[in-house]
């Protein structure tokens, strides 16, 4: 720097530095000096804004509770129009993303369950605006002094009613100022903190669209438009995965798998491999299933997988280890619907299905390479189901196979009262995370 700005005035050789710095995303701390690329992700974390364009956002269609209800036409139909209406207001100008006062919120293409996020943003005189997560709001951005209200300051869970919606105090920047949110999201849970301030300390967020239900699993970010100005940048998130919420631990819940290792599994230890902290089928490596070390009769087991194009997998329960799951135990389908191979399969042989015995609902699975979460019931004679927060499945085993099963074929394993859990392989490449179980015995 020093060649640059020698025979320079003092003051623009000062003003010319503090340009240069800033265009490379240097900030100085208490503790030394520290340079982060613009838009560039810390360790562990990955960009949702590449700095550059749209790429990995698409325009708000709908809410949670009316894209369910949309048939995969309407909701295409929805998406392409909001996606017009995004790239109508929503723009990029200088490494920010940037709204301009009108039109409709931005998302990101994908769903997201557990996380951390962090994002940048800036708003002018009487802005307003949220973050949503899972597709609900909202994390309140508001100028302080635009009114009374708003005097609490930004970051509190504004539509809750039951929970706390205010912050804990008022940690914004001067109108115009970048203010940076660190957002962490478990189960139900919400911490936020306002320029390393903390703001929101574990609260319940409500769900806005459902007040009788909890607030969703999964579901897409929303940068909300609220009327003004807006600017975002330094957009990031790490995704949590394999650890229990604070709900889930008092509940009772176990890993089953820790995001290092097979160690509580048996079988295809192979075939099944440990990448990145999650479980992946690698055909080529070895064949066969991969089971639980322990037998489990009733319970409640959740967890998340990601299909390829036209993988077919399952998840057997109350399964024997050296027999066919689908007979012998049960076998729950894991399996792209929408791969053109499979157009004629039976009912019974679809996603969610319990195979042979009990159909599931259709489509309520993710985009192929999107993460999917599942949730299953067994307890006694019932087998509930539910894939993405809606149920596919609420069957009585019994009842469903008398006289006989839709396949007509023999099932004894329908009368097991306990087994193994496993991951039955048909020779195809997809990935599994966050297992965790509740015996309910």
């Amino acid at each position: 720097m020093k060649k640059l700005t020698s025979g320079l005035n003092p003051y623009i050789a000062a003003i010319l530095l503090a340009t240069v710095l800033t265009s490379i995303g240097w900030t100085g701390t208490k503790k030394g000096a520290k340079r982060r690329r613009l838009n560039g992700p810390p360790r562990r974390f990955v960009a949702l804004f590449n700095g550059r364009d749209l790429a990995g956002w698409k325009g708000l269609a709908g809410n949670p509770k009316t894209r369910h209800e949309m048939s995969s036409e309407e909701l295409a139909k929805a998406q392409a129009k909001a996606d017009e209406d995004m790239r109508a207001h929503w723009t990029v100008v200088d490494g920010a993303l940037c709204f301009d006062g009108e039109g409709h919120s931005l998302c990101t293409a994908k769903d997201y369950g557990d996380f951390e996020m962090l994002v940048d943003w800036k708003i002018e005189e009487g802005g307003d605006s949220g973050i949503y997560l899972r597709g609900s709001p909202q994390v309140q951005i508001w100028d302080t002094k635009r009114d009374v209200r708003t005097e609490v300051g930004s970051g509190g869970l504004f539509n809750n009613k039951k929970g706390p919606s205010k912050p804990l105090k008022m940690a914004d920047k001067p109108v115009g100022e970048w203010n940076t949110f660190r957002i962490i999201m478990t189960g139900e849970q919400v911490t936020v903190y306002l320029n390393d301030v903390l703001v929101v300390d574990n609260v319940v967020m409500e769900n806005f669209w459902e007040r009788d239900k909890p607030i969703y699993p999964v579901g897409q970010i929303e940068l909300q438009s609220h009327g003004s100005l807006l600017y975002f940048r330094n957009v990031f998130i790490r995704e949590i995965t394999n650890k229990l919420t604070e709900q889930e631990k008092a509940d009772g819940f176990k890993l089953l798998f820790n995001g290092r290792n097979l160690r509580r599994w048996q079988g295809n230890t192979k075939g099944y491999v440990v990448k990145d902290g999650t479980i992946v089928v690698e055909p080529e490596l070895g064949s066969g299933n991969l089971y639980t070390a322990k037998e489990y009769g009733d319970f409640i087991v959740r967890f998340e997988f990601k299909l390829t194009p036209g993988a077919n997998n399952g998840l057997g329960i109350r399964a024997p280890l050296s027999a066919n799951a689908a007979y012998e135990g049960m076998e729950l389908q894991i399996l792209d619907n929408t791969a053109d191979k499979y157009e004629n399969l039976k009912p019974y042989q679809f996603h969610g299905s319990i195979y042979g015995v009990v159909p599931a609902k259709r489509g309520y699975l993710k985009p192929v390479g999107d993460w999917n979460y599942q949730e299953v019931i067994a307890k006694g004679k019932q087998i509930t189901i539910k894939l993405n927060g809606t149920t596919i499945v609420d069957a009585d085993i019994e009842k469903a196979s008398t006289p006989k099963t839709m396949d007509g074929k023999d099932h004894p394993g329908l009368k097991r009262a306990k087994g193994y859990i496993g991951f039955c392989g048909h020779g195809d490449r997809l990935a599994f995370r966050s297992l965790r179980i509740k015996t309910l015995d």
